[in-house]
């Protein structure tokens, strides 16, 4: 079990995560709320973003800036394509308790995984299901892919972190000073080359915060047997969407129906059509 006591110290810990707090916001129309005890004292909020019953669905981990609410405007999107957003905050974030650290952003995003499956099954939802991450949240997520394998159909990682080292120097943090080593970080290249299920990369080729090189590594260590791999042109960490446009989700959308064994987007948009 990793301890990450090189990174949960509070000046480290003030660079890693950048919480807003905020009252619970309404609802947008299809949307669920769930407050998840993750531990006593401890509540995480996550609003599910519902298309349908049997949709596919993606277990969603955002970035260190953001925070539920700001995925109001992209969880309809995702819905249009027939998915289901499940988006999930971290302590601190939004209307959560607690305190962000590493260790307990990883022990709390494994209690999520398993009382989301819990509650998608006894809710009847019969979709696929795959685990997403973006920018700090490709540590989650990867962990997760690499412990629960046998239950997730697909790993979905956006403009996410491989290497440790060049981040917390980004952050501004002196690994040296401090004797810092991959070991002491996330290690999500270690964990990815154990994750065997498809998998998709999907990097913008201007991110000024993690490199493309980064995404690069993660495709290349990789142990997924089908994997896919997405470079942006003219997208920075923050303009993904903004960049990609339709592209962005008709790209993911694609992946997920071939992973699920669905049509593809072009029939998906014939049906639709015949609406």
């Amino acid at each position: 079990m990793q301890t990450f006591q090189k990174l949960d110290t509070p000046d480290r810990l003030s660079a890693i995560f950048h919480p807003r707090h905020c009252e619970i916001t309404p609802l947008p129309e299809g949307a669920i709320d769930l407050a998840i005890e993750t531990k006593p004292g401890i509540s995480i909020g996550c609003r599910l973003y519902i298309h349908d019953l049997n949709s596919p669905n993606v277990l969603f981990f955002h970035g260190n800036g953001e925070n539920i609410a700001d995925y109001d405007d992209i969880g309809p999107l995702y819905n249009h394509v027939g998915v289901n957003l499940l988006v999930m905050d971290y302590r601190g974030y939004g209307w959560s308790t607690g305190t962000p650290t590493v260790a307990s952003m990883l022990s709390d995003a494994e209690v999520l995984y398993v009382t989301i499956r819990d509650w998608l099954d006894k809710n009847n939802h019969a979709g696929a299901f795959f685990l997403m991450g973006r920018s700090l949240g490709s540590i989650p997520a990867i962990d997760l892919a690499s412990r629960h394998k046998n239950r997730i159909k697909g790993l979905i990682i956006e403009s996410g972190i491989a290497n440790t080292i060049p981040l917390v120097k980004s952050l501004g943090l002196n690994v040296e000073s401090i004797d810092f080593t991959e070991k002491d970080g996330f290690q999500n290249l270690e964990k990815i080359a154990t994750i065997t299920i498809p998998t998709f990369i999907l990097h913008g080729a201007r991110d000024e915060i993690i490199a493309a090189d980064e995404a690069e590594n993660l495709q290349s260590y990789s142990g997924a047997r089908t994997k896919e791999f997405v470079i942006i042109p003219g997208a920075s960490h923050n303009t993904m969407i903004l960049t990609g446009g339709k592209l962005y989700f008709q790209t993911i959308k694609k992946f997920i129906d071939k992973v699920s064994g669905h049509s593809d987007w072009r029939n998906f948009n014939k049906r639709k059509n015949k609406r």
